[in-house]
């Protein structure tokens, strides 16, 4: 994964009100790929989260997968 690529989030992070598979993008790597830097953002293009996440905490998004739109709860 590089920079400005879509990820998808694999586990729940719900002091940020995300879920598993929410879409972010990396807007940082840090060095040899063991952690990235996510922006999560809404619909109305407010940031919800800018994370720190390890490798296995995002995957890439896959070209045959589609965005799914859901109510931000408590954030």
């Amino acid at each position: 994964m590089k920079e400005h690529d879509l990820v998808v989030l694999t586990r729940d992070i719900p002091e940020h009100g995300l879920q598993r598979g929410d879409v972010g993008v990396v807007v940082y790597c840090y060095a040899g790929g063991e952690a990235y830097e996510v922006e999560f953002v809404a619909a109305d293009g407010r940031t919800v989260a800018v994370l720190t996440l390890g490798k296995g905490e995002v995957r890439p998004m896959g070209q045959g997968e589609i965005l799914h739109a859901r109510a931000l709860v408590g954030v």
